[in-house]
């Protein structure tokens, strides 16, 4: 019996593994503990689960046509569902253990071994151990020390700018076939197992067959199993982001240090005046007006009256719980709100409206869309499903129906500033202010055509505090639609700001928000994972956070516009008299 011997990854770099052979071997087989004949209990159990799989699904297309919850069980629905559980871990335990195992555990860094290799490292190891003293009194316990092979790559820190060597004769063996294109670059980590040794080789392969250095991008000090069939395929490296911190921001009675990841010198300065600013105003106030992610199929008919019989069967009030019980299926979390139907020709466009928890929610409300259109097929046998995603619902791209309609968190932040504050800390007055927004955020968007954009930069602070929290960047394009309101009240003397953003797509669950660094924002923000009181309640106080780092960063740099500061304060921040190219040599 043969059993590979592996050490830590984070210890060492890279280690040759070592066969091992056992002096006594045990002939005894697990099927001789089985009542029957393997191949008969096989047999039982084959037929079993599929009896009872077809027996489940009757049962529960049954209940759908009648409108029955799911959740009403019959004793045969019981007995059922207790043969299907014993038969699946029966056959999942003696034909996918195989399969579990290399899900769960990592392949051997044997992989590129030769069979020569292998058979000069075998070592006969006794039933026990040998040594006799014990080993808080050995000064050494450890195992017979192995030649140390040479690591993977040369130790270096996270800032080295140091080209990353390949040292050993294996993986300089796996670079050239990937330079030869016998080897797939896509495929080191499953064949490897060493996420971090798999970008090391993917790294220098990539410098020989382009001729350009990395020795800019830094490979160390990062978890590169993190992000493996999640975040990021085919990794060399990372890139680093500077994180600063505005605030403290004084939102709903809270006070929040808002991390904000951008390299846009003066964006940080500028929010945290702001957040100055609304603090020593009495804080500002974010309500959030709605919570529904979307996703909009296409499908099409023969005629356009098939698909207008579509559309009124969909908007039917009627119809809707049945819809929302098949829909609901996907997920715990996700739960239908509405279906909203365009019509263009034969052509049919279906935008859904869900709730996701504490997550952005476009896999749940893809997988809640996908049950109906398999339910729809059944009375509507004509129809043909063109795409999962008609460009109805709208994701990462400016749309009027988000703008209108709503994506995601639809959130309102406004507050009330001084007139003190506005001469004292902003430097400008209320009167320049409500002036400046008319004719710039009003009048100058409406002339340029905007769609969303009637503000003065949304986008500089949504983008940095997705990237700080893990959201997908991409979606600041509708996460940014937001509109600026200015006003003078308490008889002038006072300013009454406001942000209205209809569209801002946030989780804290999912996708970047489990990697460390995004983490640990999500951590100072105190929205961190899931709610267990009540589920979604993160995501929410998310945005309402980023409504109100947008008003603080819209109040800051109209400030500055109007009181002509903004050439000058970025000569000051974004502009260094640093020679970067020396420092980093």
């Amino acid at each position: 019996m043969k059993a590979s011997r592996r050490s830590s990854a984070k210890k060492v770099q890279s280690l040759n593994p070592t066969k091992t052979i056992s002096v006594e071997e045990d002939p005894t087989k697990a099927s001789d503990a089985l009542p029957l004949p393997l191949h008969l209990t096989n047999t039982v159990f084959f037929t079993l689960f599929f009896y009872v799989v077809y027996f489940l699904l009757s049962r529960w297309r049954e209940k759908i046509r009648t409108s029955t919850p799911l959740s009403v069980l019959t004793f045969s629905d019981i007995v059922a569902i207790l043969v299907f559980v014993a038969s699946f871990i029966y056959l999942l335990g003696f034909f996918g253990i195989d399969f579990v195992q290399s899900l769960l555990l990592r392949p051997s860094t044997d992989v590129w071994d030769s069979e020569d290799g292998d058979e000069e490292t075998e070592v006969l190891l006794p039933k026990e151990d040998a040594r006799e003293l014990p080993c808080g009194q050995a000064l050494d316990c450890s195992l017979p020390p192995l030649p140390p092979p040479a690591p993977i790559v040369t130790a270096q820190k996270v800032f080295a700018q140091k080209p990353v060597t390949i040292t050993t004769e294996e993986d300089e063996e796996i670079i050239k076939s990937i330079v030869a294109g016998t080897t797939p670059s896509y495929s080191l980590e499953s064949k490897l197992g060493d996420c971090k040794r798999a970008a090391a080789i993917r790294r220098e392969a990539l410098q020989r067959l382009t001729g350009m250095s990395l020795s800019g991008l830094p490979l160390d000090g990062f978890d590169y199993d993190s992000i493996l069939g999640q975040c990021c395929e085919m990794p060399v490296g990372y890139v680093q982001i500077p994180v600063g911190i505005a605030g403290p921001l004084l939102l709903n009675g809270r006070e929040y240090s808002v991390p904000m990841a951008t390299t846009e010198g003066c964006l940080v300065a500028s929010t945290n005046r702001g957040c100055k600013a609304i603090h020593l105003s009495g804080g500002a106030t974010s309500i959030l007006l709605k919570d529904g992610m979307t996703r909009a199929p296409v499908v099409r008919f023969g005629t356009a009256k098939r698909a207008a019989d579509l559309k009124l069967y969909l908007e039917d009030p009627g119809n809707f719980e049945t819809l929302a019980l098949v829909f609901n299926r996907s997920s715990r979390f996700g739960r239908l709100q509405g279906i909203k139907c365009a019509i263009a020709g034969k052509n049919l466009y279906l935008r859904f409206t869900c709730s996701t928890g504490d997550a952005m929610g476009m896999n749940m409300v893809s997988k809640g869309v996908q049950n109906v259109l398999d339910f729809l097929q059944t009375d509507f046998p004509d129809m043909d499903v063109i795409g999962i995603s008609g460009n109805f619902c709208s994701d990462k791209k400016p749309a009027a129906v988000n703008w209108i309609e709503g994506r995601g968190k639809s959130v309102v932040c406004e507050a009330i500033i001084k007139g003190d504050v506005v001469r004292k800390v902003l430097k400008t007055s209320v009167e320049s202010l409500v002036e400046l927004n008319m004719l710039k955020n009003l009048t100058g968007s409406a002339m340029a055509g905007a769609l969303g954009g009637f503000n003065a930069h949304a986008s500089n602070i949504v983008t940095a505090v997705y990237i700080a929290t893990g959201q997908d960047p991409a979606q600041n394009v509708e996460s940014s639609h937001c509109i600026t309101m200015m006003e003078a009240v308490n008889d002038g003397k006072d300013l009454h700001v406001s942000v209205t953003m209809p569209s801002i797509e946030v989780g804290t669950v999912g996708g970047g928000t489990q990697l460390a660094s995004q983490s640990a924002c999500l951590n100072l923000l105190g929205v961190k994972g899931a709610s267990k009181e009540s589920p979604g309640e993160n995501s929410r106080t998310l945005a309402t956070i980023v409504a109100g780092a947008v008003l603080a960063g819209e109040l800051s740099l109209m400030s500055a516009l109007a009181a002509g500061q903004l050439v000058k304060s970025h000569m000051k921040y974004n502009r260094s008299g640093k020679d970067v190219s020396k420092a980093s040599s």
